[in-house]
């Protein structure tokens, strides 16, 4: 009995760990997917969000499957961004995410921290695949990150391994509130710097982020910030010479 309840513990932990991995796996389509939700409201310049949801669905479900199928007919036709993203990335780690099903995993901080890395060298493998490699000796602006993706890829691979072969510690308990509004505060300054200027998206943004503390003291907090905002306002027009807006655009106009 003391075997099936393990066997269990261990399957339910297995089936968490490679749900997580594919959320990983299109964590970038959601990403833009959010994105487009502020050029609706004219927070940002580029797809709308219907059109990034159905070029995301249509590549990993159709445009993929194609890409990979005229490559071994021996088709040369360049894929779009969203079906290299499709094969480069998130392919790949749905396959460890299925993989992760039929292990044993003994050491989990070993296995996820390398199944992690491994989606970040793939994500700048993806980034830069549109950069010029080598011709002869000569570098081109892509040889580099697809060189140290490659390397880190391999690297990460080695630690996921690890986490296979090895006894190592569980995964620790992680508070997802400090991460969680940190990058919401750089999310709502990328889409609010424009309409809203300099002034105020850095200083909303400041105590966006002070809220992944439970120990943020709030005056303290609003001095600081509105240090930090005085701060910005001076550097980045001014020494760094940076055209960005500083008040909101409905005072301007």
């Amino acid at each position: 009995m003391a075997d099936t309840m393990g066997h269990s513990a261990t399957a339910t932990r297995n089936t968490s760990v490679a749900l997580g991995f594919c959320l990983l796996a299109i964590a970038p389509q959601i990403f833009e997917f959010i994105w487009s939700i502020g050029t609706i409201f004219g927070w940002g310049a580029g797809r709308g969000p219907a059109t990034v949801l159905i070029s995301h669905a249509t590549a990993l479900v159709a445009g993929a499957p194609a890409a990979l199928i005229g490559s071994v007919g021996g088709e040369t036709k360049k894929a779009s961004s969203d079906v290299l993203l499709a094969l480069i990335y998130s392919y790949p780690i749905f396959v460890v995410a299925i993989l992760t099903l039929f292990m044993t995993i003994r050491s989990a901080q070993d296995y996820v921290g390398g199944v992690i890395l491994m989606a970040l060298a793939l994500f700048a493998l993806w980034a830069s695949s549109d950069l010029q490699g080598m011709r002869g000796f000569s570098f081109g602006a892509g040889t580099a990150p697809r060189m140290f993706g490659g390397l880190l890829v391999a690297l990460s691979a080695g630690i996921a391994l690890t986490g296979l072969l090895t006894d190592g510690p569980a995964m620790a308990h992680y508070s997802w509130r400090g991460p969680l509004f940190v990058m919401a505060s750089i999310v709502f300054f990328a889409l609010a710097i424009r309409p809203l200027g300099l002034v105020v998206s850095a200083f909303v943004s400041f105590m966006i982020a002070a809220m992944g503390s439970h120990e943020t003291r709030w005056l303290e907090a609003a001095i600081v910030g509105a240090c930090l905002t005085l701060g910005c306002a001076l550097l980045f027009p001014y020494v760094l010479g940076l055209p960005m807006p500083m008040f909101p655009r409905f005072l301007i106009q």
